[in-house]
């Protein structure tokens, strides 16, 4: 259910008011089902909830909201909106749990919903976010971040950190390893032929040499390597000029080599803020990690502290993100 502070139990709590995950899913809410009854409260949501301690205890049914109840919160003490380590403690247990029931094949995906980093540290976890937790926890050391928006799809080298670092870990072995987790992506989710490009980290992708080094050392010999193995890639290319090639449809995914560099233009097509309404009319898209033994799907938004409590927030791209992870397990099947 994400952060109990910020907007994650009541767009859990809306989604579960649309018949159509009914139909693709047996959907479980891993998280406290106090948190969740007062979401349902504030809503004024007819959603019922059913607290369960195993999946076998689940009771599937429109209209019922099967809550695996860790029961790790104190929703006298819990402060909408506001930071707590209380609230980032109940999220990281919550996704651990979530990831040994999958490891342990008692749910088929994880879906997550946001959780906030800095409450997430002050409890004393030490992650930067959701998909390094996977890593360590599934033992996975080659994974990667790979957002989807329609026919738009990213997967980044790096993601959270910072942005000095991440130049420093730009790296023929990484950026190959990349490649190959974007093609395999593109397989699971029925691109039966992947066309991949990949986007440079320098400006004009360093115009041979004269911005920049990394793309000469490090980039163009893993696209060299990629194709040596039989995966259609080319690149690097600028990356003020692939993405709107990607958009196009001139490829299926795009490699990007940062966090912001992938993020903007995905974010650019599935957000829309409403100024005059002081809200976000549309936030979609979907945060898949890939190259884990399991699968793990995730809206592409945060916490939304400031929304927190008010039942304004859109669930668009948790639906969004339930359907991808239902299609995945689907076709691993």
């Amino acid at each position: 259910m994400g952060d109990p502070a910020g907007i994650g139990p009541e767009i859990t709590v809306k989604a579960f008011s649309h018949k159509s995950i009914h139909k693709i899913c047996k959907p479980i809410v891993i998280g406290d089902s106090s948190v969740l009854a007062n979401a349902v409260s504030f809503l004024k949501s007819k959603v019922k909830i059913n607290s369960i301690k195993s999946v076998d205890d689940a009771k599937f049914s429109f209209g019922t909201m099967n809550v695996y109840d860790l029961n790790n919160v104190d929703v006298k003490k819990l402060k909408l909106g506001k930071v707590s380590a209380m609230a980032g403690n109940a999220a990281f247990e919550s996704v651990k749990t979530a990831i040994q029931l999958a490891l342990d094949k008692k749910i088929d995906a994880v879906v997550t919903g946001p959780i906030h980093k800095e409450a997430l540290n002050l409890a004393g976890h030490n992650f930067s976010g959701h998909t390094e937790i996977f890593g360590y926890y599934t033992k996975t050391k080659n994974y990667a971040m790979l957002l989807v928006e329609g026919n738009m799809r990213v997967i980044h080298v790096t993601t959270h950190i910072s942005l000095r670092s991440a130049c420093d870990l730009i790296k023929k072995k990484r950026v190959f390893e990349v490649i190959k987790l974007a093609d395999e992506a593109c397989r699971k989710l029925g691109i039966k032929s992947p066309r991949i490009g990949v986007a440079g980290l320098n400006p004009h992708a360093s115009d041979g040499g004269l911005f920049g080094w990394e793309e000469q050392k490090e980039i163009i010999p893993a696209v060299k390597a990629a194709k040596k193995i039989g995966i259609n890639v080319e690149g690097p290319f600028a990356g003020d000029t692939i993405f709107p090639k990607l958009k196009g449809g001139s490829y299926d995914i795009v490699v990007a080599m940062y966090h912001d560099q992938g993020h903007i233009p995905l974010k650019l097509l599935g957000f829309s803020w409403n100024e005059k309404k002081q809200k976000w009319d549309s936030v979609s898209g979907v945060n898949i990690t890939v190259g884990l033994p399991i699968i793990r799907v995730s809206v592409d938004h945060g916490t939304a502290f400031d929304q927190a409590g008010k039942g304004t927030a859109t669930e668009e791209s948790l639906l969004n993100a339930i359907s991808y992870a239902a299609a995945m397990a689907k076709n691993s099947n």
